[in-house]
């Protein structure tokens, strides 16, 4: 059972630099271009070809004009036949090799989601991953209009591959030289030059030998790798006009001149290795972002600085809470400090105490097992890429525990048990440690050692549906305390290799819709995408900004009780086999952190926070009554500190700048009245109140898991 963290093994993501500045003078040239007189196509085209110095790059442009003629008559455009592989009524993410390679692919449609307009009306919207199938079409030629402009300027660099993806697009080059700013400032010039020109895009079908020569003619060996990936037939080709082509399913856009090239922009380049491979070359990724309008980009261009102010990364160093300690521990392991372990101890503390109340049982298990154990579970066969290497005790081998699923089974194995005891419930915050790549960490969202909330439920298969409908039931109280009240919940089915019967996988997959369906929650099948051990539903949660995050996931598990050989006793003293449910809500409880500071933008609700109240004396003689007021809170549970030194303003303004819920200002004047004046991080001046409404309202907030105060 793989935790929301370890899900997928992307690169790292783009950063947040702003290329505005650079578009802006761009913009201001292209201006007083478009002032000067206009030269005739036939001059334009000439001084295009002229710079076509790379051989390869102008047997590429003679290849495309010799056989565009040949098959105009065959070509389209994109939007008059699209290949059958492409949709956009996709559900779920499963998308098959082709559609990998190419982008076409489309995530679940949302006709329900507003997209961005520059109306005066109404405020511009940054568009949900639930695009509209023109801005993806957008994104997929803006990838190969990129593309065409490495090559121009660049001839040297090979293509790989360039898909469009959430919000933006990417395209990776084989070009050891690297790519500089000023690199990519050349290569948008580039492309403001293809926009203008115009180029149609042409949809061409060949057989694979014809590709295959093509692509040989232009020597493209990372193509070679793509087609042969390619298992069906014909093969699509996607030209620009008559000067470049590419291997493509689509769709595109119908000409390059439909891109509006104020509302795209290159944003970075990363590493990456060809199809994930460390044993491969490195590759340049080339990021970027391309929207329908200028002012879709200024609402990207704002939700970035917004997200950027929310990085969980530098809240947590500016407040305080945590550290990763690359130099002296290495990378990927957390250092929880005293106001975030004081956190995390709350929220470990809230998490324990209502599964206790629901029926569950907790575990404490090791952080190591013998391999035999993991050879048979089956991690050392399938997961063994994420492990780390055994470890020599006295003659015997010993390795870090990935997952805590066996570890349980373990326990399970200890005992005897009759359908009467099921279901069993068993829960524990167990410490996994998974190998990452340097280059894959991102503060707590990935790291090598982390900790799951997992918990495993055996029960009967007449249990299913309750089962998993008192596990929706705890997640979404769970969720909801913490502030996330929006989900988008995807169901998985049976793929087309499993383990088990077909009357079982119809029965959990029945459960499965049964016990969302009694929830009353939509969902999007992922038909054929659950694991080859059994169905399951994941829960994503939508934040503040509008950015969806993988957390919760309910997994049900046929494998692992067969290759352990669980059973129980039924009315008929027979052995069978019981179900097993894998089920975590944060995932991790580190990358819900993350998640939960970038939410909340580190202005944690008051029964959460580090500190809830900072008490602020203006002078030396309330100073007792300060200390008096400071213990009645104190031993009343509240979360309490004392600071001075300071002028009262900029007292005010350090207690702001630590994001602390409420400050306490202590005169002559509070200390005679029994009172103190309450300024909130959230609404500013409160007023006077006393000690007792204060203490009550935090104290409140405590019990109820209140936001504010």
């Amino acid at each position: 059972f793989e935790s929301a963290q370890t899900r997928s093994r992307t690169h790292r993501a783009p950063n947040e630099r702003d290329d505005s500045a650079s578009l802006g003078r761009a913009r201001r040239r292209t201006s007083r271009r478009a002032r000067r007189p206009r030269r005739s196509r036939a001059r334009v085209r000439t001084m295009f070809r002229l710079t076509t110095t790379s051989p390869a790059l102008a047997t590429r442009c003679a290849l495309g004009r010799r056989i565009a003629g040949a098959h105009r008559a065959r070509m389209t455009t994109c939007n008059a036949r699209r290949h059958d592989v492409v949709g956009t009524r996709v559900v779920g993410a499963r998308r098959d090799a082709r559609t990998r390679w190419t982008g076409a692919g489309a995530s679940a449609a949302a006709s329900d989601k507003a997209n961005a307009t520059a109306s005066d009306a109404e405020p511009v919207k940054l568009l949900t991953s639930d695009e509209s199938e023109n801005l993806l079409k957008i994104r997929h030629t803006s990838a190969h209009v990129m593309a065409m402009a490495v090559q121009k300027v660049f001839p040297s660099a090979q293509c790989t591959i360039g898909p469009w993806i959430d919000r933006g697009f990417y395209y990776d080059f084989y070009y050891p030289e690297g790519f500089t700013d000023q690199d990519m400032k050349k290569i948008q010039k580039e492309m403001y030059k293809i926009i203008r020109k115009d180029y149609p895009l042409r949809r061409e079908e060949v057989s694979r030998e014809e590709a295959e020569r093509r692509i040989r003619e232009i020597n493209e060996p990372y193509k070679l790798e793509i087609l042969e990936a390619i298992k069906t037939e014909p093969i699509t080709i996607y030209h620009i006009g008559d000067e470049w082509w590419d291997l493509c399913a689509g769709p595109h856009v119908e000409s390059t001149g439909k891109l509006d090239q104020k509302a795209f922009a290159l944003e970075s380049v990363a590493g990456a290795y060809w199809r994930g491979d460390e044993t491969k070359p490195m590759l340049q990724r080339i990021y970027g972002t391309a929207w329908e309008n200028e002012a879709q980009l200024q609402a990207y261009n704002d939700f970035k600085a917004e997200a950027k102010r929310r990085d969980h990364r530098t809240i947590g160093k500016d407040l305080g809470l945590f550290s990763l300690q690359q130099d002296n521990a290495g990378g990927g392991l957390v250092f929880w400090h005293p106001k975030g372990a004081h956190m995390r101890h709350m929220i470990e503390t809230y998490w324990k105490d209502l599964h206790l109340a629901r029926g569950y049982e907790l575990l404490y298990s090791p952080h190591v097992a013998k391999q035999e154990l993991w050879k048979t579970s089956g991690h050392s066969d399938f997961y063994s890429e994420n492990m780390y290497q055994p470890i020599k005790v006295e003659d015997e081998m010993y390795q870090l525990k990935p997952m805590n699923c066996p570890f349980h089974i373990v326990v399970y194995q200890d005992g005897y048990y009759s359908y009467k005891d099921l279901p069993i419930r068993w829960a524990e915050l167990g410490t996994v440690y998974r190998y990452e790549r340097s280059g894959t960490m991102h503060g707590l969202f990935r790291v090598r050692g982390f900790t799951q909330d997992d918990a495993h439920i055996f029960c009967l298969p007449d249990q299913i549906t309750d089962e998993i409908k008192s596990v929706l039931d705890l997640t979404e109280e769970i969720l909801s305390t913490f502030g996330f009240k929006e989900f988008e919940v995807n169901l998985s089915t049976r793929p087309e290799k499993s383990v088990g019967d077909d009357k079982i996988w119809d029965t959990a997959e029945g459960a499965l819709k049964d016990a969302l369906q009694m929830k009353g929650w939509d969902y999007i099948v992922d038909d054929g995408g659950g694991a080859f051990y059994g169905p399951k539903i994941d829960i994503k949660i939508l934040d503040a900004i509008g950015r969806k995050w993988q957390c919760s996931t309910v997994q049900l598990d046929f494998n692992l009780p067969e290759r352990f050989d669980l059973s129980y006793v039924d009315r008929e003293n027979a052995k069978q086999r019981p179900i097993m449910i894998h089920r975590a809500i944060f995932g991790s409880l580190e990358r819900f952190f993350g998640i939960l500071t970038e939410n909340y933008a580190g202005e944690f609700p008051l029964w959460l926070a580090p500190i809830q109240v900072r008490l602020l004396p203006v002078t030396d003689e309330v100073s007792d009554y300060t200390e008096g007021v400071a213990k009645k809170l104190r031993d009343a549970g509240v979360r309490v500190e004392i600071c001075t030194g300071q002028r009262l303003a900029k007292l005010v303004r350090t207690a702001e700048k630590a994001k602390i819920p409420v400050m306490a200002v202590v005169g002559r004047e509070e200390a005679e009245n029994n009172t103190l004046a309450v300024r909130t991080f959230k609404d500013g001046d409160v007023g006077t109140l006393s000690v007792d409404e204060v203490l009550s309202r935090v104290t409140t907030a405590n019990a109820t898991k209140g936001q504010s105060f």
